[in-house]
């Protein structure tokens, strides 16, 4: 992972990567402390600032990724784009932009703000829980996607349509219906009523 000035304070002078610290806040989104990323997610669950990115091709599809196989929390699931946590002190909007380079090798392109959404959802497969403050955010994609095999297994461009039988028929990720849904507003806004979305 590339050092930048957010990710510095993240590694260690011996080159080992230090705790991953998430920001806790409260029910309005108030910074309230600091939790260690696995324990903010083990049951039942500590509310924590988090993001989801949902960006689009000029033909008004969503890109999607499918989660590496060797991550510890929901593997090999479709999910949006890049969703993730901020550092603690860094704004959302610069986490978005930041995780999806690191992820999928792409730097969003018209990237707004599409609200925030709270939510409590329990992956029965880990154990594991989201109990998320997540801020919201479209854009477009503009470049072919290089994602990071460690981070992302697959990418797909789908239509709205495509997207309702993949849903149908692939595991998703638990937060993933309630993010789409929460940014569907600006999605509309952002690709126009002829995408469907």
């Amino acid at each position: 992972m590339p050092i930048t000035p957010a990710t510095a304070t993240h590694s260690s002078s011996n080159g080992t990567a230090d705790a991953i610290l998430l920001e806790l806040v409260d029910e309005d989104g108030t910074t309230i402390g600091t939790a260690e990323k696995l324990d903010a997610h083990r049951a039942p669950g500590r509310l924590h600032r988090a993001f989801s990115v949902f960006l689009f091709d000029e033909q008004g599809r969503l890109l999607l990724q499918q989660r590496a196989l060797g991550k510890y929390h929901s593997p090999g699931v479709w999910s949006n784009t890049c969703c993730g946590h901020p550092y603690p002190g860094e704004a959302p909007f610069a986490a978005a932009a930041r995780r999806t380079h690191e992820e999928l090798g792409v730097s969003p392109s018209l990237m707004a703000e599409a609200g925030t959404v709270r939510y409590n959802h329990p992956d029965p497969a880990s154990g594991l829980v989201e109990q998320e403050y997540n801020h919201l955010f479209v854009g477009l994609v503009q470049a072919t996607p290089r994602p990071d095999s460690e981070e992302v297994a697959s990418t797909a461009f789908v239509t709205a349509e495509e997207l309702t039988a993949r849903h149908a028929a692939d595991p998703f990720s638990a937060w993933f219906a309630t993010v789409l849904d929460a940014a569907r507003p600006a999605i509309r806004e952002l690709t126009g009523a002829s995408a469907g979305w």
